[in-house]
């Protein structure tokens, strides 16, 4: 396979965007990575697109009406949460094929105030798997709240852990520009928040809104063209996994198996450790999502995490931290426009290993590599590791 770069980024701030369309927030992204990589839409080969809510609408071509269509091949995907990191994997194969040399990838949501409830009628309505009052509830806060009692069962996890992510990524949200929110809060403000679903409180839960992310990848010989001697950084595994067949647990969704699963196949691929990554940007569609994965990519060892966080892991290392996680905010600050997350994930980790300006007043120092990580539940999991 040949090897795989990003050559430029672009990103619109999240937020809510009433008055505009899908493919006007992905054509604005998209232009501002075209311009990122000095190239023009007639130089992209192929182009992934990934929405979630307007998935059968063909959102890729309608964004090249608006930034210039030129006949190349359009990938429409939609994978639930991993549906724009999906989106760049087929980018990434495609050059890593040999096929092409330039593609684009552009991930977009436009989600209002919509919640965040999917999966209540459990695959689709199938009453077979539905288990919504029947046993618990397969709201998304809800499936993510039991992953958070479990860990708290099983290893004496306090509330105060889920609290402390959730202060640490509104602290971090505070130096992105991009993010949706860029507020502050106290631990007794997490804690005393209203709750949704135990023990995720109000500022323990994403918010939702609208974005849209776009990257362009190059082969090497057309980096060697293209970027001006400019690093860029490498696209050292690109992996995607759903859940291996187990006896079926409907009373408790796994969350956990399928990122186990890519994050040692990522390592592999990359012939790193969890100790060479500098940065993680990952999935923390809750605060309890991000706890029980700090374990599952291997940033610290199973039933430690909440001793990871009471010693400052996660939390930039300006702030006194180590091993810093979702410096951008994550998706509790920054939102989690579906579709786009998962592009937006890959940019942040791309700005720091090239200390781009968009990350200076965040930067991780001596970042050589990264990683960001995205689950959709029923079931994808994408991790993509970039080293410079």
């Amino acid at each position: 396979m040949q090897n795989v770069y990003v050559l430029g980024t672009g990103m619109i701030k999240f937020g809510r965007y009433p008055t505009k369309t899908v493919p006007e927030l992905g054509g604005e992204a998209a232009i501002l990575a075209l311009k990122d990589a000095g190239v023009g839409i007639k130089d992209v080969e192929m182009f992934a697109c990934g929405n979630l809510y307007q998935s059968n609408a063909m959102v890729g071509q309608r964004i090249l009406q608006q930034i210039g269509q030129t006949g190349i091949p359009v990938v429409n995907v939609s994978n639930a949460c991993a549906t724009g990191s999906t989106a760049f994997r087929e980018a990434f194969l495609a050059i890593a094929s040999g096929m092409y040399e330039v593609t684009m990838a552009v991930g977009v949501e436009q989600m209002g105030k919509a919640g965040l409830l999917g999966g209540g009628g459990g695959a689709g309505g199938d009453p077979a798997y539905a288990t919504e009052g029947r046993l618990g509830s397969g709201l998304m806060p809800a499936v993510f709240g039991q992953a958070g009692i479990e860990h708290m069962r099983k290893y004496g996890t306090k509330m105060e852990h889920f609290a402390k992510i959730s202060v640490k990524s509104h602290q971090h949200a505070t130096k992105n520009p991009f993010s949706q929110y860029r507020n502050e809060v106290t631990l007794d403000d997490v804690l005393n928040a209203r709750m949704i679903s135990y023990p995720n409180t109000l500022y323990m839960c994403c918010p939702t809104g609208d974005g849209a992310a776009a990257a362009i990848l190059v082969s090497e010989n057309k980096l060697k063209q293209l970027a001006g001697g400019r690093k860029r950084p490498r696209v050292a595994a690109a992996i995607l996994t759903s859940d291996p067949w187990t006896d079926r647990t409907a009373s408790l969704p796994d969350v956990s198996t399928l990122t186990r699963r890519a994050s040692k196949q990522a390592y592999a691929a990359a012939g790193l450790g969890p100790k060479d990554i500098a940065l993680t940007e990952l999935h923390d569609c809750f605060a309890t999502a991000e706890l029980v994965h700090y374990e599952n990519l291997g940033l610290c060892g199973d039933g430690e995490a909440g001793a990871f966080i009471d010693s400052g892991g996660g939390k930039h290392p300006g702030l006194g931290g180590h091993d810093p996680v979702n410096v951008s905010g994550g998706l509790l600050s920054k939102g989690h426009p579906l579709g786009a997350t998962g592009v937006a994930n890959i940019c942040e980790v791309v700005w720091h290993l090239t200390q781009d300006e968009r990350a200076k007043d965040r930067q991780v120092p001596n970042a050589k590599a990264g990683q960001a990580h995205v689950i959709g539940l029923g079931s994808a999991c994408t991790i993509h590791v970039l080293t410079i």
